[in-house]
């Protein structure tokens, strides 16, 4: 068992250390990047959330010694971009860590309290799917549409708040 766990992380490490960002490109392109922002800006003029998409590489071969987790990241990138500081406490982050071949959800409280760990870890386990197949953009946009009836659901537009403020980018961002 301990052999096991060792080996996973001695492989852990290495995927890490030879993870560059042209892996990014390679299964986010440009096209798939501009896909990816403009199902953000449809899902977003339906409901009252913010949604973040961040693409990661790898995470630097000292985290990956010290066992830093593609949840830690992803709790330090929802407070370093701001995604819990949004109007309606509705920020969504979708954090893609390709050396790990993990997809990470975080959500403001106000959400949060509504979906629940479960449900963002169904919508997590589908991006995943895809992604194991190949599928970036179609794992990404499923995603984004998932989160989006989520958001939907809990947080429409009501007909008086047609012209909200976009309070975070829309675009991918690259890591």
């Amino acid at each position: 068992m301990r052999t096991s766990r060792l080996y996973m992380r001695i492989k852990r490490f290495f995927s890490h250390l030879f993870s560059t960002p042209w892996h990014v490109g390679r299964y986010f392109t440009s096209s798939t990047l501009k896909a990816i922002e403009h199902a953000i800006k449809v899902s977003e003029d339906k409901h009252l959330g913010e949604i973040r998409f961040v693409i990661e590489a790898d995470l630097h071969p000292l985290e990956v010694l010290l066992n830093k987790t593609p949840k830690k990241r992803a709790f330090e990138l929802f407070s370093q971009l701001g995604v819990w500081d949004t109007e309606h406490n509705n920020g969504i982050l979708i954090y893609v860590c390709l050396a790990d071949r993990d997809v990470e959800i975080l959500a403001d409280r106000a959400i949060h309290q509504r979906i629940g760990h479960a449900g963002w870890e169904a919508i997590c386990q589908v991006m995943e799917k895809y992604f194991r197949a190949g599928e970036f953009e179609a794992g990404a946009l499923q995603g984004i549409t998932l989160v989006g009836e989520a958001l939907i659901q809990h947080f429409p537009v009501l007909s008086n708040q047609k012209s909200l403020r976009n309070e975070l980018p829309n675009a991918p961002l690259i890591i």
